[in-house]
């Protein structure tokens, strides 16, 4: 059995730009609307390993409304990035436009962690 996530965001093209500069992530699958405008489906891979699926979304969520409240309604767990710039890099790019709820800081767990909700209204806990 496997589990593979996937996120429905609104712009999914500029999406999936974003999330190959965060994550230093590839797009290895793409499929495309007829008009070009926006992904059916997409996967992006990080060293050859399927790292996270996009599309479109039908009913896209009201991102602003996402961001006031910081719904923590589900949160892409993004850790082992192997070094602090990686983690600090990926923090610099998905919080543009979007809303921080915990900065780069430490834990008993992780000695250089974040959570971000990005400008699409995804949730991200990203962690050496």
């Amino acid at each position: 059995m496997k589990n593979y996530t996937q996120v429905y965001v609104e712009n999914s093209l500029e999406a999936a730009k974003m999330y190959c500069d965060a994550f230093g992530a590839e797009i290895t699958l793409e499929m495309k609307n007829p008009q070009g405008t926006a992904y059916e489906h997409c996967e992006l891979s990080v060293n050859g390993e399927g790292f996270l699926a996009l599309a479109e979304a039908e009913n896209p969520c009201d991102v602003q409304m996402v961001h006031k409240l910081k719904w923590e309604t589900m949160t892409f767990n993004v850790f082992e990035m192997g070094s602090e710039e990686a983690v600090r890099h990926a923090f610099q790019v998905l919080s543009g436009g979007g809303v921080v709820i915990h900065p780069i800081h430490a834990l008993p767990w992780s000695t250089c962690c974040a959570t971000v909700i990005d400008k699409f209204g995804v949730c991200w806990w990203i962690s050496i």
